[in-house]
């Protein structure tokens, strides 16, 4: 697996943004976390020059109004995933996927389709 920086939970927001619409300006991100957070603009700004100092996001300058930067994921969103996914087994479970996966089970309702669908990928991976 490609060595993928760690990002924050509010980094996690931008990029969520940034990959649904594979490219975006800053006030386009700030347009839609507006929505969604009473973060001030400067704010998310800061959070976009975070993730493009680490290397995940980057961005070219628009030809007709050099103001204007469109940003870009350098990661792919399951790059990220995998990755935290992996952080997550390792902080919370020692790595252990067992443990996880009994911690899940045991503590959460699962229907008779979710029971087959795991059973299903189980035996996909045992073959």
């Amino acid at each position: 697996m490609c060595n993928v920086p760690q990002i924050s939970d509010s980094e996690w927001k931008v990029m969520k943004i940034v990959w649904a619409n594979k490219s975006c300006t800053a006030n386009q991100v700030v347009e839609v976390l507006s929505e969604n957070t009473d973060w001030q603009p400067q704010t998310i700004r800061t959070l976009i020059n975070r993730l493009v100092k680490k290397g995940v996001l980057n961005y070219i300058v628009d030809e007709n109004d050099k103001k204007t930067y469109h940003y870009f994921a350098t990661v792919e969103e399951r790059q990220c995933v995998k990755a935290e996914s992996q952080s997550f087994l390792d902080r919370v479970f020692n790595g252990s996927l067992k443990v996880m996966m009994e911690n899940f089970v045991s503590d959460s309702k699962l229907s008779e389709e979710d029971i087959d669908e795991l059973k299903r990928i189980l035996d996909k991976k045992k073959g």
